[in-house]
Parts: structure tokens; sequence; C-alpha cells
């Protein structure tokens, strides 16, 4: 089911990518989950406000570096004519451009972007003209399946998606009120996949490599993108190509996991600066320590540490930790947008 995915120009190695997160996808999250084999980043998302009125500091989400693409930049805002402006602003910088259209938060709801635009089929419209009219880069969108449930909206907009000249379209199957509650209903991914000719990936609760695999299979999507299921565990992109190859999956041992902490930390540190890598990396920890027992002191340990040692001690700590052998994770947390 892994194979080679088209998006405009761009040709992707397969057909597994990162998704964008809030205060996630940062430079060393999407390198680490590279080197555990996704295809594809996205950078966190990016405000055209913020690029407008701040934009040496808002482009500063934009770092990366050669092992670092191809990049994908994902913009939110409200406007045609912004979202135009930030796409010809970003156009160095990535691979390709995507348009949040499914954020349920409600700071960016509550300003006309995100799931706020599933409301405005019209609007949608004029602001995939006009970005694309902008930039020649690949271009998709990210949508949720409408505002409420049973709205499904999805079919009309992506239909107008593939109308202005989008490249691709990926949908979250739930709608904005249910934010990350109850079940991604997968149906509708399968139902989109028959109403459009261009690529369609799927998100939502997509936690191992079986989900990420049964996805693909159930609906016929043409990729998925993981988002919470990376969380602590970037190597799934490692075990869905190793479960596609080899029917099986090896799972990640206790040392394997402290390793890729250990890595995540110094990929931090030479981003970003030791004092920053700290604060960054105590939610991280506790993404990381899902299955040790006593992961609920490891996060609380985490929160109290203020150095780079602090962190290595307890990293130390939990080698000596019971942890067993585990494939599977799932985080429920709703604080990202996907």
């Amino acid at each position: 089911m892994l194979k080679p995915l088209k998006i405009g120009d761009l040709v992707l190695a397969h057909n597994v990518v990162l998704a964008p997160l809030a205060g996630i996808t940062n430079l060393p999250f999407r390198i680490l989950c590279r080197r555990e084999g996704a295809a594809l980043a996205f950078t966190e998302m990016v405000s055209v406000n913020g690029l407008v009125r701040e934009g040496v500091k808002t482009l500063d989400l934009l770092k990366s570096t050669p092992e670092d693409r191809p990049l994908g930049i994902q913009l939110f805002g409200d406007t045609p004519q912004s979202l135009a402006e930030a796409a010809r602003m970003v156009a160095g910088y990535g691979d390709l451009l995507d348009i949040n259209m499914g954020c349920p938060v409600r700071k960016v709801v509550g300003t006309g972007a995100g799931s706020a635009l599933l409301r405005e089929p019209r609007k949608i419209a004029g602001i995939i003209h006009a970005v694309r009219a902008a930039t020649s880069l690949p271009l998709t969108v990210k949508i949720r399946s409408g505002w409420h449930c049973g709205d499904d909206s999805y079919l009309e907009i992506a239909r107008i998606a593939e109308s202005e000249g989008c490249d691709a379209i990926t949908l979250h199957p739930r709608s904005r009120s249910q934010m990350f509650s109850g079940h991604a209903d997968w149906s509708q991914i399968a139902r989109l996949k028959a109403g459009v000719a261009i690529p369609v990936l799927g998100s939502g609760d997509l936690f191992t490599a079986q989900d990420c695999l049964s996805m693909m299979r159930e609906t016929g999507c043409d990729g998925v993108m993981v988002a919470r299921g990376a969380l602590g565990a970037p190597w799934i992109f490692r075990q869905v190509a190793e479960l596609a190859a080899t029917g099986v999956v090896t799972a990640v041992t206790k040392l394997q996991r402290v390793a890729a902490m250990r890595q995540h930390l110094e990929l931090f540190c030479c981003a970003v600066g030791e004092a920053i890598a700290v604060r960054e990396m105590k939610k991280h920890v506790g993404w990381y320590a899902r299955g040790f027992s006593g992961a609920a002191d490891i996060r609380r340990a985490a929160n109290g540490t203020r150095t780079i040692e602090d962190l290595l001690a307890l990293m130390e700590r939990m080698v000596a930790v019971p942890c067993p052998e585990i494939q599977d994770t799932c985080v429920n947390e709703d604080i990202l947008c996907t």
C-alpha cells in the first residue's frame, strides 16, 4: 500500500506524511520524524496576519535545513488577499503550500479562519482562486467534514478546491463541533475519494502502523497524514513501512525510546539553544513516557526540570523503570490543530 505520491509537480517517496501540529512540528521534531521515515513534513500553522505584521518573527516558524525537505508550509487566514500575499511571501521557504480549513480551536475559528471557513464555500472558492494565482507551488487544503455533525460540507468544498486548482486535499473526518471526541468516520474519506480526481489524504485516529494501513485499505485514499500518533512515537513512520513490507511490526524497546528522547533534545538544543530546548522538551517527555511504569511521576519530574542536566538525569532514571515493549500508543489531548 505504500507507494510514491504525486502532488502537483512534487513526487514524494511514499504516501505517509507528518501533519502540521501547532506547537509541535518545529524543525527538531520534523527532522526526528524524517529520520524515522516521514516522506513529507509540515511546519506548524503559520498565521498570515502574523506574516504581514511581524514578518521576521513569524518567518522563524519556517526555519529549515536540507535534511528537512521536502517541506510543506501550512497557512491560516480568512481573506483571499491576505492568504495570497502570504503565499507569495513564503514561496521560497518550502516545496508545497497548504491552507488550513479544519482547525477547530476557538482562537483560530474566532478570526474566521480554520474550520470557520467550512461555513462559507464561496469564500473558500475565492481564497483558493487567489492563492493559486499567487504561487506555482503545489497547493493543498486540509478540511474537516463540516461545522456541525451531519453538515457534511466536505464533498462540496472538495469539489470547489479541485475546480479552483488545488493539487490534493486532506480530510479529517470529524466535524468542528466534535473537536477530537468520538471516532473519525473513515467512510467519509472513501466518499471523498470517489468524488474527486485529485489525490485524497486521510487523517484522524491514526495511532499505530496498523491504523495507517487500515485507513488506506478501507478508504482507498492516496495517502495518510499522521498527527497525534507521532507524539512520543516518531518511529510510527518506520513501523508503517515495516508492516507494509513484512506484515509485522518490531516493538520499540525502552532503550530505543530513551535514545529517541536524547536525540530529540540534542536537535532542540542545536536549533533553539538549551533554555528553550528544556522548556519545550517537557511536554514531549510526557508523551515518550506513555507505557512506562509510573508515567505520571515521570511527567511531574519533567515539569520540574530546569537544565539539560536535569533532563538527562531523568532519562537515565527512565532507563531503570519497568516498561514493556510497546507497539501501539494513543494520545487524546485536544490541544493540537489537526
